[in-house]
């Protein structure tokens, strides 16, 4: 009753009531007849809103109004539909740290229990924002699950279908005019913002006997995320190939397209593919979130003397610059992080892409396409006709595209590129066996990256573990071969007697995988003078030993063994990358 004799009290002094009315409605309270808020309204003394922003200052909350706020996808993770209908709260905003929920009623403090113990399970803080009851049935109206999202949309189509003839019977319009169903619409939208909202870099819809799997790639492992009816895959399938502008009748052959769509007030581009198979067609989808910046190296993981290596190379002015490993293993994210080092006023870059993944300001960027005859190796002659001072072409694939790289390097360019190949120093014999001459190749190579994607420890659950007997050997092994100058160096407190090991033991944060995010492990071969000498003198293959004697060499099993050791990642995820 307190605060609603003060609430009386302030609308009293602002003239809302007179004193006679605000005893009077005292005293309906006293009996019984209603709360202050019913009371307020129904003599339509004040608005529900402006209400809010007197009993802001009251309790000493800020309010929100969400009237016309659309509620993003990913806070439904955080309080379930029922919950937030039960408590008459509502999840409005979030981010990696904290959430903002508002609530009707602040002295409700089973609501505020519920919050608090839901979001302590997930390693997030609570910001709490008065909002009135308009505000709340509002939001709620687009506040269901993607399972509720699902389950509706299933039985729309499901009672759709039951009134379809054979799709193979209809014409081409028709087929269309199916897929723009909103049932299906509505599947396929809740796939999309699932997988952008929860980090995925890719989406595979695969069609099963029974039914139809949707998985998400996320931090380079694929998840099964939902089980579908089979009798959807098709129109599934169908929808997504209207969207990226591909023939819906054709079933026969692969097909490529794109898809740009605004999710989160940010434009996210998707690179479409679809794979005839035995009876159906499988759609992969690649998430490229095109207005993410460029990491730093130290971001990605770039460290120590490894970081000074690339720093000092990218002083020159001419040059191949390359960066190897397998498909996947973040090779174009490094090459952006390389152009925004040397992207400056007065220098002119332009790129060859397929696909252009990043856009970034103040530089020139070229998607190829082979089937009209632009490729990297067409792209790059024309390229040298545009007075470049920095080429990045996407992949070195073919003897012309690595002569062409080749040439433009020898006359005052810098190129930087990627090359499919498992360690660094086996991009020098990828390149010879690409009939590049050896005294060209190390008159222009400077610097060799090689690298592979590790699972980060997941921050919120991670803790100390014991290291089994046998890869405990294994490492202090390593350790002796890197040398305890260069680990004091980079790990604060080393001590070879006392090593601490880390693993994330799972959390809600993380899916209880124990990972969230990746970090680059990373080996870099700088081509010194006494490695070009080995290089002119026509040695194909370089054994470790042979590039420990021209410079301090960490390998990538090595630099993996580091971040283990620095509590970045698990030596799971270093033996899983490297067993090749």
């Amino acid at each position: 009753m307190m605060k609603q004799d003060e609430l009386l009290k302030i609308l009293v002094e602002n003239k809302a009531i007179s004193l006679d009315l605000a005893i009077e409605i005292r005293k309906q309270i006293q009996e019984g007849k209603g709360v202050l808020d019913d009371i307020l309204f129904a003599k339509k003394i004040i608005d529900s809103e402006s209400l809010v922003k007197l009993k802001s200052g009251l309790y000493n909350l800020p309010s929100a109004n969400l009237l016309e706020k659309e509620i993003a996808g990913g806070t439904l993770n955080i309080i379930t539909s029922e919950v937030s209908e039960n408590y008459k709260i509502i999840c409005f905003e979030k981010n990696d740290t904290k959430i903002k929920v508002g609530i009707i009623d602040p002295e409700n403090f089973k609501a505020v229990e519920a919050v608090d113990y839901l979001a302590k399970g997930q390693g997030l803080e609570v910001e709490y924002y008065l909002i009135s009851p308009e505000s709340f049935h509002a939001a709620f109206k687009g506040y269901k699950s993607a399972s509720e999202e699902l389950t509706s949309a299933l039985k729309k189509k499901a009672d759709e279908d039951s009134d379809l003839v054979d799709m193979n019977e209809k014409e081409q319009a028709e087929v269309e005019e199916i897929t723009k169903s909103a049932p299906v619409a509505k599947i396929v939208s809740v796939i999309i913002r699932n997988a952008v909202e929860g980090g995925a870099s890719d989406i595979h819809i695969e069609p099963m006997v029974n039914d139809s799997r949707v998985r998400y790639r996320i931090d380079g492992i694929l998840h099964t995320s939902l089980v579908l009816p089979r009798s959807v895959h098709n129109s599934i399938v169908a929808r997504i190939k209207v969207m990226a502008n591909l023939k819906i009748d054709e079933t026969r052959i692969p097909q490529d397209g794109r898809i740009r769509l605004n999710i989160s007030e940010k434009a996210i581009d998707f690179r479409v593919s679809v794979l005839p198979l035995i009876g159906s067609e499988k759609v992969v989808m690649r998430i490229l979130d095109t207005t993410k910046g460029a990491p730093a190296l130290p971001d990605l993981g770039f460290r120590g003397e490894q970081l000074a290596i690339i720093e000092k190379n990218l002083e020159r002015t001419e040059g191949l610059f390359l960066v190897t490993g397998p498909t996947g293993s973040g090779k174009s994210t490094t090459l952006f992080a390389v152009l925004d080092i040397l992207n400056k006023e007065g220098v002119n870059i332009s790129t060859l892409e397929d696909p252009v993944e990043y856009q970034m300001k103040g530089i020139n960027q070229s998607q190829v396409k082979p089937e009209i005859g632009y490729t990297f190796s067409t792209g790059l002659r024309s390229f040298l006709r545009q007075d470049p001072d920095v080429i990045m072409v996407g992949e070195i694939r073919d003897e012309e595209t690595a002569e062409l790289a080749i040439h433009a390097a020898l006359t005052g360019h810098v190129v930087v590129s990627t090359l499919h190949t498992n360690s660094a120093a086996g991009a020098i014999p990828r390149l010879i066996d690409m009939k590049l001459e050896p005294f060209l190749l190390g008159s222009t190579l400077h610097t060799v990256v090689a690298q592979r994607l590790a699972r980060r420890i997941c921050p919120h659950c991670r803790e100390a573990m014991e290291m089994p007997e046998d890869i405990l050997l294994d490492i202090k092994e390593e350790i002796t071969k890197i040398g305890e100058g260069i680990l004091k160096k980079m790990i604060k407190n080393f001590n070879p007697n006392k090593l601490l090991f880390l693993h994330g033991k799972g959390c809600a944060r993380c899916g209880n995988s124990g990972y969230s995010g990746r970090i680059c492990i990373t080996e870099v071969l700088d081509i010194n003078d006494k490695l070009k000498k080995i290089i002119f003198d026509g040695v194909k293959d370089l054994d470790f030993e042979t590039i420990r004697k021209t410079q301090n060499f960490t390998s990538i099993k090595q630099d993996g063994i580091i971040k283990v050791l620095q509590g970045y990642t698990t030596m799971e995820e270093v033996m899983r990358v490297t067993k090749d």
